[in-house]
Order: C-alpha cells, then structure tokens, then sequence
C-alpha cells in the first residue's frame, strides 16, 4: 500500500508540474498563457467573443494573464479537447453542451426537444441557479463551467429532399454530435441518427455517407454545409448551449484575484456573443437564401407530439426533477 500511495503521489505532482508549464509558458515575463482551444472556424461569433475575453483578461490582470486561441480543431474534437482538460493538459475550452453528457448525465436536458418554450426562457434557465447548477455538476469530471455562449435553436438541413414533418425523416441518416439523448430523439422522430466529427460532415454529406444533419443557422452557413444541403427546415428541436469550460487543475492553481479577472473577461465575452448571435443569425438564412436553399418553416407541433412519449419517458427517470425545475421557471 505504501508503495502504491507514493506512486500516486508521484503521479500527482508530475500532473502539477505539467500543469504549472502548461499554463505559464510566459512566465519569463510574468505572464500567465492560458491556451483555449475551440472547434469552430476563425469568422465563427464564438472565436470574436474568445478574443474578446482574451483582451479583456490582459486588461484586466495588468497583462500578467494572456489567452492564446487555436481554432478549426487545431488541438482536436470537442471530446479530445475535454479530455485534455480533464488532465490538465489544456487550459480552457468551448464545447457544445452535447458531447459533455458522455461526461456529466445532466448535459442531457440540453438535448431534450423542446424543453424550453422560447428564446426569452432559455436564457432565464441558463442565468439562473440552474444553470449555475448544470454548470457545478462538472466538477466530478476534473472540468469547471464558465458560462454559455448562444448556439440558437438548431434545425435540420437535408441533402436529397426536404423534411417538412416527421414522416419526411423515416430512415433518413441524420449526423449527429456524441449524445446519447440527440440519438433518442433523431430515433423517437423516425430517422437513423449517425454520430459523425463536426470537421468530417462536410465530405459525409457530399459523399452520401448521412443523409443530413442538424444544426443552427451561422454553423450551416459557416461550415459550408449549404452546398451540399440545399434544405434548410426550421423545426428548432432543441437549444444547445456552448459551454465555456475550465480544466479543474487549472482553475485550482489560479490566485483568487487571477480567477476573478478570469471569470469577468468569461461574463463580458458571453454578453458581447449573445448579442451578436441573432444578429449572425438572420444573415446566415440570407446568405443561404441568396445561395439557392430552401429555408423551410416547419409546423413545430407535428414534431412535438412526435416526440412526446421521449419527453414523458425522461420525465420519469434521474432527469426528472430537474426538468420540472426548468419548466416551472416563468
């Protein structure tokens, strides 16, 4: 036993020093880098609002803290990036709240269709002590949430034909992210769900590989994905947040006054972000519009009653209270 404990110890302290470089490589100067990486394109509204963070945090902290961003999957998927946190070897990330349910089970309200009613009680959800909740609820995975970012409501694109209601989806292979509750629901409204990484949809879809995939407006735009997925249907089946999350290890090796510049430069980047978000929003379904899809508004109550008996199921298990939570907020 003893043997054992002084291998974890071991262990440990090997973690703290990768962790102490990992996160000071500056310290020459006395600055402290933080490096974040993120899945989404350089153009995307996420990465705007990560640089804002970063100015605000060098500001703030006098520039004895600094963030350096690699975007596009440069460092890996949204799950090779978690697992980097995880162990320290990472300082920061933004992930969909989806692929975090593989971690954390209550990440999977977020794929729950239609669980929030509107735009205006989402964010109620969000910035209130529920959302703090969700967010604590990371702590047994070695990560800490920061804040969400906007990711809208996201709706199906179609490469073959278009899906006006859910008989439309039958069989139809629909790509979605690792989330176990996003693969119920596709399955609950008769399609085919097909895990799929976001930097290999693109080729999927052109090649036949999924039928088609689901996600918000800016995404579809961004990624390109409108060439090769002529239909767009606003069905907005669940609202996914983006979590901006924190390598625990890290978190813990920051002075209280370094965590407070931390999480104020976090809560002014997701304010910058969210009120870019509707305006991306709007011009993505132009610009697609303009690039020959169809942008489809899709009757929202065929898929819910679709979907029903997933709701009542999930109601009835672990989620349950939690999701009575959420409803009951007004």
């Amino acid at each position: 036993m003893f043997v054992f404990a002084l291998v974890r110890e071991a262990r440990r302290l090997a973690m703290a020093l990768m962790t102490l470089l990992l996160v000071s490589c500056g310290a020459q100067q006395d600055v402290m880098v933080l490096r974040v990486g993120h899945s989404l394109d350089p153009s995307h509204t996420v990465h705007k609002a990560m640089l804002k963070m970063g100015e605000r945090l060098q500001q703030l902290s006098g520039g004895t803290m600094a963030i350096e961003l690699y975007p596009s999957g440069q460092l890996g998927s949204e799950r090779e990036l978690i697992e980097l946190l995880q162990i320290g070897s990472l300082a920061m990330t933004k992930v969909s709240a989806s692929p975090l349910e593989g971690f954390v089970p209550t990440m999977k309200l977020f794929n729950i269709p239609y669980l929030f009613r509107d735009q205006e009680h989402f964010f109620k959800v969000l910035d209130s002590d529920i959302g703090r909740d969700i967010l604590a609820s990371l702590k047994p995975a070695q990560l800490l949430g920061l804040g969400y970012y906007d990711a809208g409501s996201r709706s199906f694109y179609t490469t073959k034909k278009p899906v006006v209601t859910p008989a439309d989806l039958a069989s139809v292979k629909i790509r979605v992210q690792e989330s176990q509750a996003a693969m119920a629901m596709i399955r609950a409204l008769g399609g085919n769900p097909t895990p799929i990484s976001w930097g290999e949809l693109y080729t999927a879809l052109q090649q036949g590989v999924v039928d088609g995939a689901e996600n918000n407006p800016p995404s579809f735009y961004l990624s390109r994905h409108y060439e090769v997925a002529p239909y767009y249907i606003l069905d907005e089946h669940t609202s996914v947040p983006d979590v901006i999350l924190i390598s625990r290890y890290v978190w813990e090796r920051l002075s209280e006054q370094q965590q407070a510049w931390l999480q104020q430069a976090v809560d002014e980047s997701v304010d910058f972000q969210r009120a870019q978000w509707q305006l991306d929003t709007e011009a993505a379904l132009a610009a697609v519009q303009e690039a020959g899809v169809q942008v489809i508004s899709a009757d929202k109550s065929q898929f819910q009653q679709q979907v029903s008996g997933l709701i009542n199921e999930l109601k009835a298990g672990e989620l349950g209270p939690m999701i009575q939570r959420i409803e009951e907020v007004q």
